[in-house]
């Protein structure tokens, strides 16, 4: 509380750009009864990353991050589209924060349309856009959708989380396992390979 009582919070005006809310607009118009519209979701509430003390440093490429707008189905809310606002490309090609983005949802069989910023938009162009982000995604198998082993076990003792360690001492020294997250209390422990 600051001296007058009062939270030191402010509402952030406008929560659209002039741009941001063109677009909003115009998606409106077009897809307003077949999706529902977010703007700026969290990335970290669309994705979650796969065995996270594993991959702590992909938790910075999420952190802190959004989507411009996120498409979702009607009924399930299953997220169908994002649209991720452009900056005109320079002439060395895309940025790296964009060619991240694109990978991302490609990777999770999702259409990421980019969309250059703009002050209007014009609906045929836009859905073009559309096309060419699903014409990308078609070439694509989803992860959800390859087989791969991206479970950490859980402790065959306590039934908890396990966590990647590395043996120190003796003959098994630098070779990793898990352990139980809740070590030295509970000694589980599940071999690698």
């Amino acid at each position: 509380m600051t001296e007058n009582g009062r939270l030191p919070y402010r509402l952030r005006e406008p929560f659209l750009a002039k741009t941001e809310l063109a677009l909003f607009r115009t998606l409106t118009e077009m897809m307003g009864s077949r999706y529902v519209i977010s703007p700026k979701v969290a990335l970290s509430d669309v994705f979650y990353i796969v065995r996270p003390n594993e991959n702590v440093h992909f938790f910075n490429k999420i952190f802190r991050k959004h989507i411009d707008f996120l498409l979702c189905d009607l009924k399930t809310m299953k997220p169908s589209f994002g649209v991720e606002m452009v900056k005109p490309i320079a002439k060395n090609g895309a940025r790296e924060a964009d060619k991240f983005m694109e990978e991302l949802f490609t990777d999770a069989g999702i259409p990421l349309v980019h969309i250059p910023t703009s002050e209007s938009y014009d609906s045929a162009d836009v859905i073009s856009l559309f096309q060419i982000a699903v014409t990308k995604v078609g070439k694509t198998t989803p992860l959800h959708l390859v087989s791969t082993n991206d479970n950490v076990p859980q402790c065959p003792i306590c039934g908890k989380m396990m966590v990647l360690r590395i043996n120190r001492n003796g003959s098994t020294s630098g070779k990793t396992y898990y352990g139980c997250i809740d070590s030295p209390r509970c000694r589980g422990v599940v071999a690698i390979g």
